[in-house]
């Protein structure tokens, strides 16, 4: 076959305009679940990929950056993280990350697919790496809106890991106002939330802006900060929570002493220096979250386009 066969290669539409291409070396799995379309497919440059509703979310090569950049700001920030909530985050590798922590003694996951999570399971095993027979581990297959509605738990950290809100997708309810409130009340002390949010890359910002401003509708205090992931042909923007929260109070010195303390295992992205980075964002970017109006709703949710 000549390089130019499409079968040969996998497309993964950023936005109508921009898309990029994937050469593909095998299938190791098509199929759609009660909730959405599952591909596996194994590509040249970022070997396994999960793929949902045609987006990849997770890449073996690079899915430390986003898993690592998503969950550890959270935690290090938190003072002692034992309890922690998840919402998505099928295919392991957040759960995985949120394991390193000493201090963690439970773990309330919940994905609405099981079907999605059992094939990452079958099929990924290099990303959840055996995290979910983890005795601390609570995994569900409800909806996460449900569980927080229903719940009185109070966890330290919550971490938010769905899929965009696509028209019709389980997580288009997921990223409104009336979520977040949930989310609050369901924070402990001290609590800190931590909400996957789309990307950041310049004329695609509405999502993350968006994800911005209705946070700030519910909690005090919010911090943005992005992390450049090579194979979402961009840079991903991330937003903490909380009641109170700042992202300079340990000096990379102090966070990389803190780290060392708490976990078990090296990191391979974030560190004292990269933590500094990702919340140090550039101007155009600081202006278009602070111009950002629009504020997600149960009655106007936001669709990415």
């Amino acid at each position: 076959m000549e390089d130019s066969d499409p079968s040969l290669w996998f497309t993964d539409t950023i936005n109508p305009n921009f898309v990029q291409l994937h050469r593909v070396r095998d299938s190791v799995y098509s199929g759609k679940t009660s909730f959405q379309s599952v591909q596996i497919i194994c590509t040249s440059s970022f070997g396994r990929c999960l793929v949902l509703d045609d987006k990849i979310q997770s890449a073996e090569a690079d899915e430390f950056i986003y898993h690592e950049a998503l969950t550890h700001p959270a935690m290090v920030l938190h003072p002692q993280p034992e309890a922690v909530f998840v919402a998505g985050g099928g295919e392991g590798a957040t759960l995985r990350e949120i394991l390193r922590y000493r201090s963690v003694q439970r773990v309330v996951m919940i994905d609405i697919d099981q079907e999605a999570v059992d094939l990452c399971r079958r099929f990924l095993p290099m990303l959840h790496q055996g995290a979910f027979e983890d005795g601390r581990v609570e995994l569900l297959h409800l909806d996460a809106r449900d569980y927080l509605a229903r719940s009185n738990d109070k966890f330290d950290v919550i971490i938010i890991d769905l899929t965009e809100p696509v028209q019709g997708g389980p997580a288009c309810l997921l990223y409104t106002r009336e979520f977040y409130s949930l989310v609050r009340e369901r924070l402990g002390p001290k609590g800190i939330a931590v909400v996957q949010s789309g990307s950041c890359t310049l004329g695609e910002l509405h999502v993350f802006t968006a994800i911005a401003r209705t946070l700030k509708s519910v909690f005090p205090a919010v911090l943005e900060y992005q992390a450049y992931v090579p194979s979402f042909g961009g840079p991903w923007g991330f937003t903490l929570a909380s009641e109170e929260i700042d992202a300079f109070s340990l000096s990379p010195e102090e966070l990389d002493a803190r780290l060392s303390e708490r976990l078990a295992g090296n990191l391979r992205f974030y560190d004292g220096v990269t933590h500094q980075g990702m919340f140090c964002l550039p101007r155009y970017l600081r202006q278009e979250l602070d111009e950002s109006k629009t504020v997600i709703t149960d009655e106007q949710p936001l669709f990415l386009s």
